[in-house]
């Protein structure tokens, strides 16, 4: 953006509207128009041509940018946001699935709370956070009703962590039951079949 509106436009984006969730935050749609960094790090930006991006900070970047703008813009103002900026909660919850961030900073339990929060089958004290960091992955359990959760290294979660919520004994058993029951019936169908294949010969 800039004062000149006119100068500016080749550098901005078109707007178009997006359904949202529960306070901003979207939960299984796409995410806005926004600039790719490359493999090497790089934007194509309209104009100025390839930008090296990667590796900065917000700050930094948006310092970067404002210099390279210079020769088209007066005092231009430039926001950064993360588009692909995702957390996904599965497991013993209400609604599933990936959320995106629109302000890149959500907390656990914002996230269990957009996710529908857990059902009554959901362990509370054993929550499981994915993160993996420089191609390492760790995983920490934590426990919702502790008052250590809000010191936790994963109560702040990261781009593309992965909660789960393992489902308690009763569900677990309950789903082991009805798998059982699926190999009975299976069995049982079977026998009958040879059987009549048999009294017909």
């Amino acid at each position: 953006m800039s004062l000149d509106e006119i100068a500016a436009k080749p550098f901005n984006l078109p707007t178009i509207g997006i359904n949202q969730a529960i306070g901003g935050y979207i939960q299984g749609a796409p995410s806005p128009p926004g600039y790719l960094i490359d493999s090497d790090g790089n934007i194509d930006f309209p104009v100025v041509g390839k930008i090296k991006l990667g590796g900065l900070t917000r700050q930094t970047a948006i310092d970067y940018l404002k210099e390279q703008l210079k020769p088209y813009l007066s005092n231009p103002t430039i926001i950064i946001r993360i588009l692909n900026y995702k957390v996904t909660v599965l497991g013993e919850v209400r609604n599933p699935g990936t959320i995106t961030i629109p302000n890149e900073r959500i907390t656990l339990l914002e996230a269990i709370g957009i996710a529908g929060d857990l059902n009554i089958t959901g362990l509370r004290k054993n929550v499981l956070v994915i993160r993996e960091t420089d191609g390492k992955r760790t995983e920490t359990l934590v426990d919702l009703t502790s008052k250590e959760l809000f010191s936790s290294p994963v109560f702040y979660l990261q781009q593309n962590d992965v909660v789960y919520v393992e489902p308690n004994r009763a569900k677990r058993n309950s789903s082991a039951v009805n798998t059982a029951n699926v190999s009975l019936a299976i069995s049982v169908i079977s026998l009958f079949v040879t059987m009549v294949i048999l009294f017909r010969q």
